[in-house]
């Protein structure tokens, strides 16, 4: 596992990784050369059948749903694409009976994403019931005695995007919500990939994720898990791609139809390069053997040696800490740190050429699997003499 990093690097030549510090893997892991040769492939194949390409470009889209179900572990499962995870989520929501269920119950360490869509069903008189993430050990718990009957659906993160703490007990969480007749929604971006992701527990349950981070798929590679029962459900927020194999027939002159499994919650036209180009990156990651199983080992000692050259900073807790509470196990695949100074520490890294990024008090450092153990060592040396700095000039800011 410790040559992976060197087996792995000169296939990301135009990301330049063995060279530069891109510790930004839980946001922007970067692309793979193959990546490129998708995105050729996709130009070439408009210039030979120009609208005609959509008969390739659908054959990609469902090696991208292949790529998907691998690492959710679930060979069947019913995926709907889609360009961002906001779009899909926006059609689950639509297929809610809210009129008669108006109550929504989330967690206030969601991504904006969710953040803002439901803060703004709020200012229109829906009740979004926002329970407090930490700790995360009991999050799931009192999610579900946040449940009631006018509940239309549950919306939380597998993994929090701050803190990078796992959210267990999602099982639990669906039971009830399947006790009550709310739906379950489980936002799986930052475990897919890095952290184990409990599918086998949420059989009736919606998952919403993409490849955009870990999996190093780039933009436009998003996806809604559609649960069996999604078949009772009419999305308001619906696209013209879901009737798509009628259209030969006609439309529907009287009602608007709507097609069996995820095709119900399909889209519309959309630029099917980022298919092409996720459609290679997942290839190269079946070549190279980055199944889930293996990024979780990598991803977790790169963790616990980044966790251990920070500690050795000796860094004062007012100043920059870390989550000690839990063990590494319980997070996912970046390192969060507490300080008043994130965001100075994350400007001054990238000055440094070390990048690294920040939310709210939280420095946020993620590796990635073509890292080396050198390049994290760097960083983290980087960042003790900036904290050297912090305490030379600065009086502790109180968190």
């Amino acid at each position: 596992m410790t040559d992976l990093a060197a087996r792995l690097a000169p296939h990301y030549s135009r990301f330049d990784v063995a060279r530069r510090l891109l510790l930004t893997g839980h946001s922007h892991q970067a692309w793979p050369d193959v990546a490129l040769a998708g995105q050729i492939e996709a130009f070439d194949d408009a210039a030979l059948e120009a609208d005609a390409k959509w008969g390739r470009a659908m054959a990609k889209a469902d090696e991208v749903r292949a790529g998907f179900r691998r690492f959710l572990g679930d060979p069947a499962a019913e995926l709907a694409l889609g360009g961002n995870t906001h779009e899909l989520v926006l059609r689950f929501l639509s297929a809610l009976d809210l009129p008669a269920r108006p109550r929504l119950v989330t967690s206030d360490g969601e991504f904006h994403t969710l953040r803002r869509q439901l803060a703004r069903l709020a200012e229109e008189g829906f009740e979004v019931v926002r329970v407090p993430a930490e700790p995360a050990e009991t999050l799931s718990e009192r999610l579900a005695l946040a449940v009631d009957d006018r509940t239309a659906a549950v919306l939380v993160s597998a993994v929090l995007f701050e803190t990078a703490r796992i959210v267990p007990g999602l099982g639990d969480l669906a039971r009830a919500c399947e006790r009550r007749g709310a739906q379950l929604l489980v936002d799986s971006y930052h475990a897919l990939g890095v952290a184990p992701f409990p599918l086998r527990e949420l059989p009736g349950a919606w998952v919403v994720g993409g490849g955009y981070k870990y999996l190093q798929l780039g933009e436009g590679n998003c996806f809604l898990r559609v649960p069996p029962h999604a078949a009772m459900l009419r999305p308001v927020i619906t696209g013209w791609f879901a009737e798509f194999a009628e259209l030969s027939a006609g439309p529907s002159p009287d009602a608007v139809r709507y097609p069996s499994g995820a095709a119900r919650f399909a889209g519309a036209t959309y630029d099917p390069t980022s298919h092409y180009r996720a459609a290679r990156v997942f290839g190269f990651f079946a070549e190279q053997g980055l199944t889930g199983d293996l990024l979780r080992r990598v991803s977790q000692r790169q963790l616990a040696r980044l966790a251990a050259r920070f500690d050795a900073l000796d860094a004062p807790d007012d100043l920059i800490t870390r989550d000690r509470a839990a063990p590494l196990t319980a997070f996912g695949g970046f390192l969060a740190l507490r300080s008043p100074w994130a965001a100075v520490l994350c400007e001054r890294l990238a000055a440094r050429g070390i990048l690294t990024d920040s939310r709210g008090d939280f420095l946020r450092i993620g590796p990635a699997p073509y890292l080396s153990d050198a390049q994290l060592d760097t960083a983290i040396s980087a960042l003790g003499a900036e904290l050297d700095t912090l305490r030379r000039t600065h009086r502790p800011i109180a968190s």
